[in-house]
């Protein structure tokens, strides 16, 4: 018992449980303004998936983590691929895209499969390779990811994967997989992105033909939904009432927290419906948050905590015992470091507006599950971390 308290990473696990307690309080502030009993209960069903989550959570942390990768990567990969597959053809759909497939979604369990198996096949199938991961290496990761990548693409979820590719070339560059490659793939990938960005803003500025603006999208590989939110991105001020509506009043709810808030359950904006009705919940309730709580308690708590939990994973990294601790490690503090990111940044205005929760707050039990089973998995390789290998 003395080792496993001394192994234990207890400030993973506390700022896993309040950034729990958080967002519980803020879903049933945020439902409560709703005016539905369906959705003022949904912080008691939020408290019941995380529940089921901690059994699973100390399930996977008192089972040595190494088995689970031998046994259990390959098989679970194949089962979120064909999962992938099976959503695009029966699953349900909702607002555009197929991305339900009953009561879960095949996405958000995709990313722990895909992280276990590229943690499995680089951390210790030396033979595969040779001794070393060069160019043949970086072909088969390839693979490995642009199948479940594109498949989620499909549905359309740009979000997911969004989060799930820089958390996998974090992995790969610990790994040691062609770093010369993944460098000059990340360069080429910047340069890309920001040729999207040009084209964008050549295009929406203000002035330009239907014609040349036509002319100039057909070359963007973005769907009209997403060249609107680069749009709004790129000039939030031009459609306060349509297409830049939800960002601003996204900026002017945080703003309206100031430094102490408006206190606990009396947000103005969900309470005379100024943020979107499915936002408040899902993709802006960090907005909820701020205004109520304001900026020390409210938006620095959030960020020191979630700050406290990717750095605790990213230290397991380094103490782990072998290679695919150290790499499955780095890759989930990644994913919820991008998570954070990108949804507090499309808040504020740093990136374009994208479906992507926010850990332990949005409301999604598949995010939640799937967050929990893979900090269960870092939790094991902490405790497992002195094992003979």
């Amino acid at each position: 018992m003395r080792k496993f308290l001394l192994r234990f990473n207890w400030l993973s696990f506390l700022s896993m449980i309040a950034l729990i307690v958080i967002g519980a309080m803020v879903l049933a502030s945020a439902g409560e303004a709703r005016g539905s009993e369906v959705f003022a209960s949904k912080w008691k069903s939020m408290l019941g998936t995380a529940a089921f989550g901690l059994v699973l959570y100390f399930t996977l942390a008192l089972t040595d983590y190494r088995a689970l990768f031998s046994y259990l990567s390959v098989p679970a990969y194949g089962a979120a691929v064909f999962l992938l597959i099976l959503v695009l053809f029966v699953g349900t759909e909702q607002f555009g895209g197929k991305r339900w497939l009953w009561f879960f979604q095949p996405s958000e369990i995709s990313k722990l499969c895909v992280m276990a198996f590229l943690a499995y096949l680089f951390g210790s199938r030396e033979d595969m390779f040779k001794g070393h991961y060069g160019f043949r290496g970086f072909l088969i990761a390839s693979v490995t990811i642009a199948v479940p990548c594109f498949l989620i693409l499909m549905e359309p979820d740009l979000g997911t994967t969004l989060t799930l590719v820089p958390a996998v070339i974090v992995m790969l560059l610990a790994a040691g997989v062609w770093r010369k490659g993944l460098i000059v793939l990340l360069a080429a990938g910047c340069v890309a992105a920001t040729t999207v960005l040009a084209a964008v803003y050549e295009a929406e500025k203000p002035g330009v033909s239907a014609e040349r603006r036509a002319a100039i999208l057909k070359y963007v590989p973005l769907r009209p939904h997403q060249v609107e939110r680069v749009k709004t991105f790129l000039f939030p001020e031009t459609d306060k009432n349509d297409s830049g509506y939800n960002l601003r009043q996204s900026k002017m709810t945080i703003g309206a927290g100031g430094f102490s808030g408006k206190g606990y359950g009396k947000g103005e904006s969900i309470r005379r419906d100024l943020l979107p009705a499915m936002g408040i919940m899902n993709d802006f309730i960090f907005c909820v948050w701020a205004e109520e709580m304001g900026y020390v308690k409210g938006s620095l708590l959030l960020i020191f905590l979630f700050a406290a939990l990717c750095l605790s994973t990213a230290w397991t990294a380094v103490v782990a015992g072998d290679k695919r601790g150290r790499i499955f490690a780095l890759g989930v503090a990644t994913l919820i470091f991008a998570h954070v990111y990108i949804n507090m940044g499309m808040c504020i205005g740093l990136v374009p507006i994208t479906g992507l929760p926010l850990p332990f707050l949005s409301l999604g039990r598949t995010f939640l599950i799937t967050i929990m089973c893979a900090l269960g998995i870092v939790q094991s390789i902490s405790l497992h971390r002195e094992d003979e290998k």
